[in-house]
């Protein structure tokens, strides 16, 4: 039955003031009992009991409370009570250790400390030592920057079986104290880590990079036991600038794990770097390497590299016998080797070349040859089977540029009369080229001549001219001059079909019939010779020997006479073959047209004769010519109407003079257009006319190498590159990132 509370408690102050406490404190009980959370009514009950002289049902009263107060969160008040029980009971353990959990809550590490050390003595006076350990546990987590107490507490739970509990705040202690420097602490903590779980490799890999910090190297190995481990120590000594430390780590993780293929690979090719090959025949034999082409490919490079070039052209011979696709691998190893043993590096790359040539695929064998000649320069083997693939390749324009590295690598080694050919050839073929000149007096002073200089300017003038071996003759020859007969260009003997009426032949044809080919590639340049003034008479002040062999004012463009005469012969429309001109033909017909009186008035010697001609080209010039078309052309560009420039600019592509500007011009519109095939067609016409400077013949030959490779001609790409590598250096540009990106996918 519920009693009237207010009723209780007003009898209860009663018998209280009465002086009657064992009826107040019954009263007051009644209360407790009937509202055990009245925690006003329960403080006097507790308080009368200590007056009474009940201190143990005081104590149990005053722990109640706090208990209560403690779980709803009244941790001040639960605190004052507890310390009121302390006050009468000091040894009560209940209340010391929730006090001290209250007091560190509340960051009063000081009394909180005070609390668990009485009650830590306690435990030890009844030798009771798991009570001991969780004291010292509850202690270390008063305060985390106390790392003596975390010791002690880690190793505590050691003493109350918490295993899993002390290696995780050992391993928490080293990362801390690692962190702060402090790297003794940290090996301490993880030394014990390492004695409660050996097997834990996280724990190792902590130890070993303290060890790796503080530079004992000794201790760190003594702490690795497996292949992983001594590659991470490894990998953690490498990252720290201990290279050679590293290498030993490296082997002995080879030695206990000799399975580990790629680990013997590396250590094979770090050793064929340092040039002890001994060493690298350790990791990797043909035995070893199996089946596995790249192992194999390695064997090969530490043989040759060892001298022992047979041996590794066997290997490469056999990988290439069972997949011929791994040329370009077996080449590279060539290039790599080349760089230390110049003659076994060629071996091998023209093994690989070889192999490219018997499948047809002449640009990676021209590819394979430019690439070692390019790190092994005036290697002339290499440069005579490099000029030979591409003379059978049709890859003229990497033949023109073998054909001057063969020239130079002559001069050097002394082979005056190989370099005097070659040399003379290149100047028959591009005379405004200095380079060639350059080459040539080079090769004449190599032979003793006495007079270099004399001589190509004798040549240059047309007395004695150069004649030239072009190739895109294909093996034909220029039939007898007859002095009669009209000048008109020489055609080669091929079969074609019979020509359509002048109405009826396309813009191609008729840019055939002018000597360009819309989709010939940039190897297969015409022949366009510009001829330097003739000798001055006796009149007239001699030139300045130090531009000797510039063009000068009487200089003749030859296409364009000859595109002169075929225009007066329209029924002939054909497609002209580069061939070469005996200047002294044209030469000797003026002098003799001179001679004779025939030369229109004012043309009265060779002086006139030339006078006249550059009169009436000008003439030609200036009645709508090229120069009309082509402003007319960028005018309009400028105004931005594209299409209307187009056809100006492909009618003053027809001159050769104006080639190169424009025929580049109008591939970079149809580039930009993202026409690539019409745009390849002009970058290759513009290839084929001189560029006004080296660095704009880079520029376009980069920007065909581009457009080939966008259209998927990476073949030819890759020639063109290689090119312009031997050209401009192999820093200009992306160069070579883009010779190794399509030599690895032809």
């Amino acid at each position: 039955m519920a009693i009237d509370r207010a009723a209780t408690l007003r009898n209860a102050e009663k018998l209280l003031r009465q002086g009657k406490l064992d009826l107040a404190i019954a009263e007051y009980r009644q209360v407790v009992d009937e509202f055990p959370r009245d925690w006003n009514t329960g403080n006097i009950l507790g308080d009368l009991l200590v007056r009474a002289g009940q201190t143990d049902k005081a104590v149990e009263q005053f722990v109640r409370i706090a208990d209560g107060l403690s779980e709803d969160g009244f941790l001040p008040k639960a605190h004052a009570l507890y310390k009121k029980v302390l006050k009468i009971s000091p040894n009560h353990e209940h209340s010391l250790l929730q006090a001290a959990e209250i007091a560190g809550s509340q960051g009063l590490i000081a009394d909180a400390r005070g609390y668990l050390n009485t009650l830590g003595e306690l435990r030890r006076a009844r030798q009771d030592t798991r009570g001991v350990a969780q004291i010292r546990i509850r202690l270390a987590m008063l305060d985390p920057a106390d790392y003596v107490a975390r010791f002690a507490a880690a190793r505590a739970r050691i003493d109350v079986k918490d295993a899993p509990g002390a290696l995780r705040d050992f391993k928490d202690l080293a990362k801390e104290l690692a962190e702060k420097n402090r790297d003794e602490e940290a090996i301490e903590a993880l030394r014990e880590a390492v004695t409660l779980s050996p097997d834990d490799q996280e724990t190792r890999e902590l130890l070993l990079r303290v060890y790796i910090k503080i530079g004992d190297i000794a201790s760190a190995r003594e702490c690795a036991t497996s292949a992983t481990e001594f590659k991470a120590l490894a990998e953690m000594l490498d990252a720290g600038g201990h290279g050679e430390e590293a290498l030993a780590m490296l082997r002995e993780a080879a030695r206990l794990d000799p399975s580990d293929i790629p680990l013997q690979e590396h250590l094979a090719r770090v050793f064929v770097a340092r040039g002890d090959l001994s060493a690298a025949a350790e990791y990797l034999t043909v035995e070893s390497a199996g089946d596995n082409p790249q192992l194999l490919l390695m064997v090969a490079e530490i043989r040759l590299r060892d001298g022992k070039i047979d041996e590794g052209l066997e290997i490469a011979r056999k990988l290439l016998n069972d997949d011929p696709l791994r040329r370009q691998d077996v080449a590279m190893v060539g290039w790599t080797v080349a760089e230390v043993a110049p003659e076994a590096g060629f071996r091998i790359v023209e093994l690989a070349a070889d192999v490219a040539v018997k499948h047809q695929d002449w640009p990676s064998a021209a590819a394979a040859l430019q690439e070692f000649v390019t790190r092994v320069p005036n290697h002339v083997p290499g440069l005579m089977h490099l000029v030979e693939i591409c003379v059978d390749g049709g890859l003229e324009a990497t033949m023109y540029s073998a054909q001057a590295q063969l020239a130079d690598a002559y001069i050097t080694a002394g082979s005056a009369a190989e370099a005097r050919f070659i040399a003379e050839d290149l100047v028959a073929r591009e005379p405004w080229d200095r380079a060639n000149i350059e080459r040539f007096r080079k090769a004449l002073v190599l032979m003793g001549e006495p007079d270099p200089d004399g001589l190509i300017a004798e040549r240059l003038s047309g007395q004695s001219p150069f004649m030239s071996t072009d190739l895109s003759l294909k093996g034909e020859e220029l039939p007898p001059f007859d002095p009669n007969a009209p000048l008109k260009k020489v055609e080669p003997r091929t079969e074609e079909p019979a020509a359509a009426p002048a109405d009826q032949v396309a813009p191609e044809e008729q840019d055939a019939a002018a000597g360009q080919s819309p989709s010939a590639p940039i190897a297969e340049r015409g022949s366009r010779v510009a001829l330097p003034p003739p000798p001055p008479t006796p009149k007239a002040p001699p030139p300045p020997t130090a531009n000797q062999f510039e063009l000068g004012r009487n200089a003749i463009d030859l296409q364009s006479l000859l595109g002169d005469l075929d225009k007066q012969q329209p029924t002939a429309h054909v497609k002209a073959e580069s061939v070469e001109v005996d200047l002294s033909i044209v030469l000797d017909g003026i002098q003799q047209t001179a001679a004779s009186g025939a030369a229109p008035a004012g043309a009265t010697d060779l002086d006139g004769v030339f006078a006249q001609m550059r009169d009436e080209s000008a003439r030609r010039s200036t009645g709508g010519g090229a120069d009309d078309d082509y402003k007319r052309g960028m005018a309009l560009l400028k105004a931005g109407q594209v299409d209307d420039s187009i056809p100006l600019l492909q009618a003053a592509s027809r001159a050769p003079r104006m080639r190169f500007a424009t025929a580049s011009m109008l591939g970079r519109i149809f580039r930009d257009r993202g026409q690539w095939q019409q745009a390849v067609e002009w970058l290759e016409r513009a290839a084929e006319a001189p560029p006004p400077s080296a660095e704009e013949g880079h520029r376009l030959l980069y920007e065909l190498a581009e457009a080939l490779e966008t259209t998927g001609e990476t073949a030819r790409a890759l020639a063109i590159c290689i090119e312009l590598q031997a050209e401009a250096g192999r820093n200009y540009r992306d160069v070579a990132a883009r010779v190794d990106r399509l030599a690895k996918v032809q």
